[in-house]
């Protein structure tokens, strides 16, 4: 029978030795990789999820409001929701040396969907004028946004108000207002923001607290507005 001496023995044992530390470290490399790569799936997992949840939080705070008047550059704006008055205007590149923002609240905070009118100081000057005009004869705005220059009597004020129903000056739109006659763009965004600061109209009569809203020009408006 064939009998290893010592030196063959030795070299055999090493050889076994070898070969069960290669068998181990193929198991645990195995087990290493497929715990990194389970690992790098759940990370990868994650960031898309966060990725998505993040364009989506992104598409929501965002807002489109109109801006026009006395900017440099009029037209439809994209701001982030919360944003101002004062960021509409930078956005619409700034006022006009002629813009008129003493009554206007800079600092208003803007919905999804309103419209800014910034007004000329020529315009507040002309609309102030008004209250000083005969009840009958003055300008006013149309329902499409037009002015018209003539005389408007009870008889046209009576009509207007069965084709368009009496406006809700709690829940009015800056639009809206601006159909009241002798309620320009200036005055319709004066009511909002009293509204805005104030809360809802009580009564009426109390839209005669709004400036630039005289005696005159709520006897022209009283019988075309409500409050609910």
């Amino acid at each position: 029978m064939f009998e290893f001496n010592k030196k063959q023995k030795i070299i055999l044992i090493l050889v076994g030795l070898m070969i069960i530390i290669a068998f181990l470290y193929h198991i645990y490399a195995k087990d290493e990789n497929t715990i990194i790569s389970e690992e790098l799936e759940v990370s990868n997992t994650t960031e898309n999820i966060e990725e998505n949840e993040t364009e989506a939080q992104e598409e929501k705070e965002t807002i489109v409001v109109h801006v026009s008047g006395a900017v440099n550059k009029e037209g439809i704006v994209e701001l982030e929701e919360n944003s101002r008055i004062s960021d509409a205007i930078d956005k619409a590149e700034g006022l006009k040396e002629n813009a008129d923002t003493k009554n206007i609240n800079l600092a208003f905070k803007l919905e999804d969907g309103m419209k800014i009118y910034i007004p000329t100081t020529e315009e507040t000057a002309e609309e102030m004028a008004q209250e000083g005009t005969d009840d009958k004869t003055q300008n006013y705005i149309t329902s499409s946004g037009g002015v018209v220059q003539g005389e408007k009597d009870s008889t046209t004020i009576a009509s207007e108000e069965q084709k368009t129903g009496k406006i809700n000056i709690n829940t009015a739109t800056q639009t809206e207002l601006e159909t009241l006659p002798g309620i320009g763009p200036s005055t319709s965004l004066k009511i909002v923001n009293y509204r805005e600061e104030n809360g809802d109209f009580k009564s009426i009569e109390q839209i005669k607290e709004v400036s630039g809203i005289g005696d005159a020009k709520y006897e022209n408006i009283k019988d075309l507005i409500c409050v609910k």
